[in-house]
């Protein structure tokens, strides 16, 4: 089990917002946290400390107000920690290079991907083959839903649009079998909790704990130590997670180096 930082950038600024309240337009969103320092000073932290494998994300989107700023935080944390990080936020086949070429260890997708309430496989297909497997991971944010006419059986279904729409791609061990084919790792937000510091989803944990074939990340609700031994039990001691707004660094109570002790 390993402990994956975040470094969470809205327009220009390191941030911690409820995930389900981020809309396109400034000021719509609902923040918890704004740092008064930049996202290159949370890289050399988590460098100094041997962290790899986090998350740098850009809550932006391309072509509105912020984005610029966003994107030259993020270049400058990957920048900062060459090799350590990975990005998502808008990622593309066109632009994946240059945060490569920047330092990123991965891309992360979601929208490019994810989009329209579906799954668009040439897409996924077309950045495998623009950044290769080794270099991408999948972030599967998903939903519990009860049984759906139309949708399919109660679980846990991967969500579209900053977490809008429902997809009729359900959390299952043959969904991650065809998606692994294509990346190196995955990201799985529960988005029900995610950004509200009250709890886990075990229920997801614990079927996330089936799959080993390559690293999975869990993200959402964590609020507690209690809840990483959770995550390390349910999830047999392989599971990677993230904290953010719960974390001291952002704001929170849960300290990052305690999170950091027990992870050694």
């Amino acid at each position: 089990m390993q402990f994956r930082p975040c470094i969470d950038i809205h327009d220009g600024k390191v941030k911690q917002i409820v995930g389900s309240t981020l809309k396109d337009k400034s000021g719509a969103q609902k923040e918890n946290f704004v740092s008064q320092k930049d996202a290159a000073y949370y890289a050399k932290l988590y460098a100094s400390h041997g962290l790899s494998g986090g998350h740098v994300i850009l809550l932006n989107k391309e072509g509105t107000d912020g984005y610029e700023a966003t994107k030259k935080a993020a270049l400058s944390a990957l920048k900062a920690y060459p090799g350590g990080l990975q990005v998502g936020g808008g990622i593309t086949p066109e632009n994946a290079d240059e945060f490569l070429d920047a330092g990123a260890s991965h891309v992360i997708v979601t929208s490019y991907v994810f989009s329209g309430g579906s799954v668009n496989y040439e897409n996924l297909r077309r950045l495998y083959e623009a950044v290769g497997k080794k270099h991408l991971v999948l972030d599967l944010s998903c939903r519990y839903c009860e049984a759906k006419e139309g949708v399919g059986p109660a679980g846990y279904y991967i969500v579209t649009d900053r977490w809008q729409n429902l997809t009729k791609e359900r959390i299952c061990v043959p969904v991650l079998e065809e998606f692994a084919t294509y990346c190196n790792e995955f990201l799985i937000h529960a988005v029900d909790v995610e950004g509200k510091n009250n709890g886990i989803e075990k229920r997801l944990v614990q079927l996330l704990s089936d799959w080993d074939q390559i690293p999975v990340t869990y993200a959402g609700g964590i609020h507690n130590l209690e809840d990483i031994e959770t995550i390390r039990n349910l999830g047999r001691n392989r599971m990677n997670f993230t904290v953010g707004s719960a974390l001291d660094l952002f704001g929170g109570n849960l300290s990052f180096d305690e999170i950091r002790k027990l992870c050694e």
